[in-house]
């Protein structure tokens, strides 16, 4: 089962999300809904005492409900309660708002858009771009983002053709072009920039992510040309990919007279997104 941690934006407030490959559906964090829909200071103990309410009714809805990891604010990934969009309907049905109906045609709408998104791959792209924008990324950073996912998708796929295995070995590979060309691996890079769960590529620098693209090609376009065999004999090809970037990245300090590896992160130059629920978190 493959699934993917998403924040949605309901009138500017965050709903975080969980899409389930395998069933083809939406999770949604019970505790973010009612924080939406109450405007509730404590949406936490709200949300207790409905469950509580509901479960003493006998209601069904509330015993088919589980518990996922999602990423808190504190960037920990904690147990909270979700819901699919059929049953989010019906526990809505409980919650006296005037915010029910807009957010109902929103769930919807957010289920449509997954589900379109995978027959036309490239509205995920145009999604990605309408994203970052409102996040406060640059449209030549985007750009570049945009690009350095293509190359990666390229790289993985050349993966996949000559035997190396998702999962562990992707990562295992990913570290060694990394720490090739940065001179760190990916967790110590991540630590460089003050990162806890944040995507360490969105927090690459434009210069960052043209290097990265630059390893990346060339490990695709060096397996390419050696057709290794399995993760044994891609790990010398993900090296030297590595290595090509290194040689630029340190021909560029020369003339610059600087290191371009930087501790920047995206939340110390992007403005801070308007969101009510910071204060509040998920202790279920």
């Amino acid at each position: 089962m493959t699934k993917k941690q998403a924040i949605q934006l309901f009138e500017e407030r965050k709903v975080r999300t969980i899409w389930d490959d395998k069933q083809e559906k939406w999770y949604f964090s019970i505790i973010d809904v009612v924080s939406v829909l109450t405007d509730s200071a404590a949406p936490a103990a709200y949300w207790r005492k409905l469950k509580q309410r509901l479960k003493a009714e006998g209601n069904e809805t509330v015993t088919s409900c589980h518990s996922l990891k999602m990423q808190a604010a504190d960037g920990k990934m904690r147990l909270t309660d979700v819901a699919d969009t059929e049953q989010l309907f019906r526990l809505i049905q409980s919650i006296p708002s005037p915010k029910a109906e807009p957010f109902k045609q929103w769930m919807a709408e957010v289920a449509s858009q997954r589900l379109d998104q995978m027959q036309d791959p490239e509205l995920s792209i145009d999604q990605a771009i309408i994203d970052y924008k409102r996040l406060g990324y640059s449209d030549a950073w985007i750009n570049q983002r945009i690009k350095s996912i293509e190359i990666r998708k390229e790289l993985t796929d050349e993966w996949a053709r000559t035997g190396v295995e998702q999962g562990l070995q992707y990562a295992s590979l990913t570290d060694i072009i990394t720490r090739e060309w940065s001179g760190m691996t990916t967790k110590q890079y991540r630590n460089y920039k003050g990162l806890k769960k944040e995507s360490l590529r969105d927090n690459m620098t434009n210069m960052e992510i043209a290097l990265n693209m630059l390893a990346e090609a060339s490990a695709t376009e060096l397996s390419k040309q050696r057709n290794p065999n399995g993760f044994s004999q891609q790990k010398k090809v993900a090296k030297d990919g590595g290595s090509v970037a290194k040689a630029a990245r340190n021909q560029l300090e020369n003339k610059l007279g600087y290191k371009v590896i930087s501790p920047a992160k995206a939340s110390d130059y992007l403005p801070p997104l308007t969101d009510n629920e910071d204060n509040h978190e998920d202790q279920i």
